[in-house]
């Protein structure tokens, strides 16, 4: 009897000291030390890849934003400002403007199909009110319309697919070299800026394949628009 009270008790000493030096190394140690690392070689990306414009954090670079205009009264969705690039359509983002932090509502991907409202294998003005299609259809009138200024008229075939289609996660912050040069001539327009000059500014935001063969040539839209708020403001 005493025997099995010994063991019974240096077994639960044994496991105490078993869970308290764990605790002490996963639990503290371990937890101190990848952060000390994250903070020492890689201090950006550790605290969330914040951008910063005049001093003030003003987004991440991994989380698309959006640039509207205030809610008019009655209104339920904002208007784009047309003095920003624009990003790809995205759910579940928040009020956002280039001076200030954005609120993250919610975000995910659609689960409708490709041809969700497409008649004969294709998208058309005829597509059903709430399909995909419809959608598609609404967004590349609304590109065609907002981009085409006087001197330039974006035809519907130039929209590529990022300027109608939103990410797997809704939250996207790039868009392709294709969608951003499009924008061009409607932000030298709004800004009193030149042609050239924006397209510069497309150009040195513009980043290529990850490793050379990853991916797609990229154009952070934040990044884009911190760009263009200080080129605005020199000029």
């Amino acid at each position: 009897m005493n025997n099995s009270v010994s063991n019974s008790a240096r077994l639960l000493w044994a496991g105490l000291r078993a869970l308290i030096v764990l605790t002490v190394v996963l639990g503290v140690v371990y937890p101190l030390a990848v952060t000390g690392i994250g903070q020492g070689l890689f201090h950006g990306n550790a605290n969330g890849s914040e951008v910063k414009a005049d001093g003030k954090v003003v987004g991440s670079s991994l989380i698309g934003q959006s640039y509207n205009l205030p809610l008019k009264k009655g209104q339920e969705t904002p208007d784009p400002d047309l003095r920003w690039f624009q990003p790809r359509p995205a759910g579940g983002l928040g009020e956002n403007s280039v001076n200030t932090q954005y609120k993250l509502i919610l975000s995910g991907a659609t689960n409708r199909s490709g041809d969700d409202g497409a008649i004969n294998g294709a998208c058309t003005v005829k597509s059903a009110d709430g399909t995909l299609c419809a959608q598609v259809v609404a967004a590349k009138a609304a590109v065609v319309r907002d981009n085409s200024v006087p001197g330039y008229t974006v035809s519907p075939s130039q929209v590529p697919a990022d300027a109608v289609t939103s990410s797997g996660s809704g939250l996207d912050p790039d868009i392709s070299p294709q969608y951003a040069d499009l924008q061009v001539h409607r932000i030298a327009a709004k800004n009193g800026l030149s042609v050239a000059q924006v397209r510069k500014l497309v150009e040195d935001n513009t980043k290529g394949r990850q490793l050379g063969f990853m991916g797609e040539p990229r154009v952070n839209v934040l990044a884009l628009n911190t760009a263009l708020r200080e080129l605005a403001a020199k000029s």
